[in-house]
């Protein structure tokens, strides 16, 4: 559905911005509480936290995270899952949401309804409330930034770094070809996974593969070591690649270090009882340069995405 109309009538600058707030308020529904703790205030109001304070911002912009091939609703669901994914991989569980929007006048009303409405609902499945939040007008332009407030689910707070010469290194789900498949907005956050695996004293570093194995991995890998992986490991959406793989990014899946001491065979049967829908893959492990096994991927040839760098994306 294109976002944009030539018609006046149908466009958000046909409501104006009390107006638009208002519908807003109406789409989320019971996603977004009343102001102080919802859309209506100058700030929103949060309930104090036990645990350690978690903060992630990421956003969808028309012609680089979506075009007009992707429902709006999928669109607004896609911005929050996000943020989910990146709250993930750091074993943490959300608690609210702002959101700041930017528009052309000429946008579609019946567009960002359904973008409102399938925010509201994807908010509602992860009991995400969104407390507020900003609209500006820019020519040519709909994008939205949503801030998204977590905790820790338990005592430890997984990070990319701690990655250790020997840890095997593990993915979930499966990768590659995510523009070509749809998987880029149809995924699911790794939510139990992420929280799971923080429990788990062998999982050192972790993060969520949004840009492309060959790049995300270089984030978690020691000083002083490489990661060693063997083509035939990686596993690959139906009529995937190795370089979609390594390149392509918006997997979301988690990638993370199981330390050496860790028995990599008990430790995937211990994920197979918690989460037998979601598939593990060890793919490979930290090495130092002089003992990399025969037959591994070079990924020097690969890059994976680059803002600023990097081609458009859909």
């Amino acid at each position: 559905m294109h976002p944009f109309t030539r018609h006046h009538a149908d466009s958000v600058s046909a409501l104006g911005e009390e107006k638009l707030i208002a519908a807003i308020r109406r789409w989320l529904g019971s996603a977004s509480p009343r102001a102080p703790f919802g859309i209506g205030d100058d700030c929103a109001v949060l309930p104090a936290a036990r645990g350690r304070r978690l903060i992630t911002v990421d956003p969808v912009i028309y012609g680089r995270h979506f075009d007009d091939t992707v429902p709006p609703r999928a669109v607004g669901a896609k911005l929050l899952k996000r943020n989910l994914s990146d709250l993930a991989a750091m074993g943490g569980r959300p608690t609210a949401a702002v959101l700041a929007l930017t528009l052309d006048a000429g946008v579609s009303r019946k567009w960002l309804e359904q973008f409102y409405r399938g925010l509201a609902a994807c908010a509602r499945h992860y009991r995400v409330p969104i407390v507020g939040g900003d609209i500006a007008q820019a020519d040519g332009i709909i994008a939205a930034s949503l801030t998204l407030v977590g905790t820790a689910s338990g005592r430890r707070i997984v990070t990319r770094t701690g990655a250790r010469a020997g840890d095997w290194i593990y993915v979930t789900g499966r990768l590659g070809g995510s523009l070509r498949s749809g998987h880029h907005y149809r995924f699911t956050p790794r939510l139990a996974e992420g929280a799971w695996l923080a429990r788990q004293t062998g999982v050192r570093a972790m993060m969520d593969l949004s840009d492309g194995l060959a790049k995300d991995l270089r984030a978690l890998t020691p000083p002083g070591a490489l990661p060693a992986l063997l083509p035939g490991s990686l596993p690959l959406r139906p009529g995937g690649t190795v370089a979609a793989a390594l390149g392509d990014g918006e997997d979301y899946e988690l990638v993370f270090a199981l330390a050496a001491r860790t028995d990599p065979t008990g430790f995937e049967r211990a994920w197979r009882r918690a989460f037998p829908r979601t598939r593990l893959t060890q793919i490979g492990r930290f090495v130092s340069p002089g003992n990399s096994p025969p037959g591994i991927v070079n990924l020097t040839k690969f890059h994976g995405y680059e803002h600023l760098k990097g081609s458009r994306r859909s």
